[in-house]
């Protein structure tokens, strides 16, 4: 990692440390002067004369902690607005409230289990149309585009097996249709890493939980347009559907922003580390992070990114009992669900975060027995590869292939 950014990548975006610091803090909109945003917990506010307001009425429609975290959330995203929701799949639901009966939804078949799992048990049960395509070939996104296609679902990386897709290109076919949106579930990367709406997306939404957040303490959404009818009709949805975050969470997701180019730079530090180790050892059948020379994608991140987040997939060698085994015997990583929080996860997508996703699909998309997600978080480097190597010597002893 350069001081300028990470070699070969884009650039860091500009003054994103001082905009997540400062933008949408201002003192001065608090009567205290406050230099950290009070958490407002009230539920109503005082009206000078009927409907005479100061801004805010009631907190589902507007709250003052809610309103600093979005402004906060726009300037990271380079985004004219942002609204936060009560969960990222909540803004996976506000965002499909925009279709109706009889639209069609293209999704990215590598995508979240509860992104997959909504879109078949819930919103096709509504009504919608949704098919998932592998979007990282343009012709197959490009082929499957219908005059009924009214919405593209991409997530770049995908999780868990982290292929990358060109978001400049989706963009340029989505948008050859009229009122198509094009949908970029950002979560893995963070607005410091990558930043969907300035390479033609519609809408930037993420699961807030992970690494904007960050602390592994807060479930939330958020979304990001630049488009002022979207901004609307979404607030208008965010308002009536209610899925909204408490303030708490705004105020704790907000500090988790004051730190968040900090914390990503060492993932990544982290996360290559760990996949250089990975991939050097026999134990290991495959390693896929796009921050490796030898992922498909590598030039293409590097391209649209300014680094990697903490996210390492790999196939340790052997069978479901090898897995079970090194995750069983891990000690700095936790064997548990979620990810991009400062301390390093361990999880298994078939039996785990995937379980939903029906087994045809997920063999297809090499989502077996032997696939093992990391997040890496921002321990010691040499803490994390010392538990990485205690565990594959533990499944290999007790398990010999």
């Amino acid at each position: 990692m350069e001081r300028g950014g990470a070699r070969g990548f884009l650039p860091p975006f500009p003054h994103f440390a001082t905009q997540a610091i400062h933008a949408g803090q201002e003192p001065e909109q608090w009567r205290s002067s406050a230099v950290v945003p009070p958490v407002s917990l009230s539920t109503t506010f005082k009206q000078q004369a009927p409907g005479e307001h100061a801004g805010y009425e009631y907190s589902r429609s507007g709250n003052p902690t809610r309103n600093c975290l979005e402004k906060a959330v726009a300037a990271l995203d380079g985004a004219k607005y942002c609204l936060a929701y009560a969960s990222g799949l909540a803004a996976t639901l506000n965002i499909t409230h925009l279709l109706k009966a009889g639209d069609t939804i293209i999704c990215m078949n590598d995508v979240y289990g509860g992104t997959n799992r909504y879109f078949r048990k819930v919103a096709m049960k509504m009504g919608l149309n949704v098919f998932f395509v592998d979007c990282t070939k343009i012709e197959c996104l490009e082929a499957a585009i219908t005059p009924e296609t009214k919405l593209v679902w991409i997530e770049t990386p995908t999780n868990p097996t982290l292929k990358v897709t060109d978001i400049q290109a989706c963009a340029d076919v989505v948008h050859k249709h009229k009122d198509v949106l094009l949908v970029v579930d950002n979560t893995f990367m963070s607005a410091y890493f990558q930043r969907p709406l300035s390479l033609g997306a519609d809408i930037c939404m993420y699961s807030a939980t992970k690494y904007m957040n960050g602390h592994s303490d807060v479930v939330m959404g958020l979304v990001s347009v630049n488009c002022d009818d979207l901004y609307e009709r979404l607030k208008f949805l965010q308002n009536s559907l209610g899925a909204v975050p408490s303030p708490f969470d705004c105020y704790l997701c907000n500090r988790g922003l004051k730190t968040l180019q900090i914390r990503m730079k060492q993932h990544f530090h982290n996360a290559l580390a760990v996949a250089r180790f990975l991939e050097s050892d026999s134990r290991v059948e495959k390693v896929i992070f796009p921050g490796l020379p030898s992922h498909p994608q590598h030039e293409l991140i590097k391209r649209q990114c300014t680094g990697c987040p903490g996210m390492v997939t790999f196939y340790i060698k052997g069978n479901l009992k090898h897995a079970a085994t090194f995750l069983k015997n891990l000690k700095v990583f936790t064997l548990a669900e979620s990810l991009g929080g400062y301390e390093s996860l361990a999880e298994h997508p078939a039996i785990m975060t995937h379980s939903s996703v029906p087994k045809e699909d997920r063999e297809a998309l090499g989502i077996g027995d032997t696939l093992i997600r990391l997040s890496v978080g921002l321990e010691d480097e040499e803490d994390l590869l010392e538990d990485l190597d205690q565990a594959l010597k533990a499944a290999f002893e007790d398990h010999k292939a």
